[in-house]
């Protein structure tokens, strides 16, 4: 039952009994005044509580018209608003930076024939070296005038990435898991397929004794890299083929060199592509006199030499690990620097490689739709970098790896052809 009306009736109860009484009629008029009282506060009483209603009604109804006016323009005004305190929170992408320097900073090896080697007139040259001229050809920048090669040393390449010493590191920098997940740093484009091997002085033992095999390099000194990938590579050969030798740690390639022609280390251990440019250089500058050397057949590992970026560094990264990909695909297609002008565009995917921009770079530096073409003017396709770094640079660009001619390391039958020479050069699809 209502409790306004209990109450009335209990009033009204009140004041049938009060007017039964005998007494002080004062006592009685006193009593009728309260009830008049609390009869008045009751009607103020309801008088609030529609009011109140009232008002809840009315807060209700502007909440769900404040809910249908939240339309789809207000949504999107919101999501702009979020996005942009998104961008504005964001790191600055290295690509903004570069462009905004005016200069690309690359990280290099010192001095490595085929991958960076610098001549007498300290001209450059080498398969990292045409890698980061076509980044500078991409994104718009001179290939020859705008890139800073900056030396990253092993042990501290990792840190001047980091520290933005450098925009890029292209550095016969193998790809492992603990680089990847715990050095800031995020692999692109594999520019080469290299395998570690072991380089040795005849006069420990000749090759036809050795059989031309590192199997024969008991009680050898072997001159190694400190902190390199090369030397944990060699301890886990040693464990598992049973050769027993002595390491002799080196902090760089020149007191390896040293080491080595001193005959303070009977071998050395590195990448083929960089025994085979140590053999190169030592037999034609005469500094190991009379010694010959020679290099094992064997290969320790594997060494997929990669370009390195910073972690969440996206948009520049995808441009990195894209212009390698844009090399190998006009190798695929046939189209070099001295035809991709010519190139038959009425092929789409011809069209899209020359003529699309295939969204990279960032809002306020997309690349241009051309700069595929950029790449090939300056550099042309992987074959023809290739064939610079390690042959006599008269590869035509699309007759395949038993073109080339003069190469100091065949490309022919190993991982670093085409994919469909059977080797590992392959490129995911551009479009």
């Amino acid at each position: 039952m209502n409790r306004t009306i209990v109450f009335c009736m209990a009033l009204m109860l009140t004041a049938v009994s009060l007017s039964g009484c005998t007494g002080d009629d004062t006592e009685l008029n006193t009593a009728n005044e309260r009830i008049a009282e609390l009869e008045s506060q009751v009607e103020n009483d309801q008088e609030r509580i529609a009011g109140l209603e009232s008002e809840a009604e009315a807060d209700e109804a502007r909440y769900q018209k404040l809910m249908a006016d939240f339309s789809d323009d207000l949504e999107e005004e919101w999501y702009s608003g979020y996005l942009q305190g998104y961008a504005e929170g964001a790191p600055v992408s290295t690509l903004d930076t570069i462009m905004e320097r005016g200069s690309m900073r690359c990280g290099v090896k010192s001095d490595q024939y085929g991958m960076n080697y610098v001549d007498s007139n300290g001209a450059r040259s080498g398969l990292d070296i045409e890698y980061c001229r076509a980044i500078a050809a991409a994104i718009g920048i001179s290939p020859d005038d705008d890139i800073e090669y900056i030396p990253a040393s092993g042990s501290n390449r990792f840190y001047s990435l980091a520290d933005g010493t450098i925009d890029v590191l292209i550095r016969t920098t193998t790809w492992t898991t603990s680089r990847d997940a715990g050095l800031n740093a995020d692999f692109a484009g594999i520019n080469f397929y290299d395998g570690q091997g072991i380089m040795v002085r005849s006069d420990f033992i000749t090759a036809a004794d050795a059989s031309n095999s590192v199997y024969g390099l008991d009680g050898a000194n072997i001159c190694v890299g400190t902190g390199t990938t090369t030397e944990g590579n060699l301890q886990d050969w040693s464990s598992h083929s049973g050769v027993s030798f002595t390491t002799v740690n080196v902090g760089s390639s020149w007191e390896a060199d040293e080491e080595f022609i001193n005959g303070g280390c009977d071998a050395i251990t590195g990448d083929m592509s960089f025994l085979v440019a140590k053999k190169w250089q030592m037999e034609n500058d005469g500094s190991m006199g009379d010694v010959d050397i020679w290099i094992g057949q064997e290969l320790l590992s594997k060494e997929p030499l990669a370009a390195v970026t910073r972690d969440y560094d996206t948009e520049w990264n995808e441009i990195v690990s894209w212009v390698w990909y844009a090399m190998v695909t006009a190798e695929e297609m046939g189209i070099s620097s001295t035809n991709y002008g010519s190139a038959d565009t009425s092929d789409p995917s011809v069209d899209r490689l020359l003529y699309s921009n295939l969204g990279l770079g960032t809002d306020a530096n997309p690349l241009p739709s051309t700069w595929v073409q950029n790449v090939l003017d300056s550099v042309g396709n992987y074959g023809e970098a290739y064939d610079r770094s390690f042959c006599d640079g008269s590869y035509d660009g699309f007759g395949g790896s038993d073109a080339m001619t003069g190469c100091l390391i065949s490309r022919s039958g190993t991982y670093n052809a085409l994919v469909s020479e059977g080797g590992l050069q392959y490129a995911p699809p551009m479009r």
